[in-house]
């Protein structure tokens, strides 16, 4: 049993990520390519997985600049 003295690693999104979880498909899919990016790459930013570091500032920065004006 290979590693099993090590704990499972788990990815934990940020506030921002769980926010554009939340979000429709269709709205994820508009701030995906406001950032640039497909939806595939926004869904694995959103889930906590590793993407580019650009894409990853874009999608945050547009999921902020949409929950702003949300409010």
């Amino acid at each position: 049993m290979r590693g099993f003295l090590q704990p499972a690693l788990k990815h934990i999104p940020s506030e921002i990520q769980i926010e554009f979880a939340k979000l429709s498909r269709h709205r994820r899919d508009k701030l995906a390519a406001a950032a640039q990016t497909t939806l595939v790459k926004a869904s694995q930013w959103a889930r906590g997985d590793a993407v580019a570091n650009e894409v990853a500032k874009a999608l945050e920065d547009a999921t902020k600049k949409h929950l702003a004006k949300k409010k």
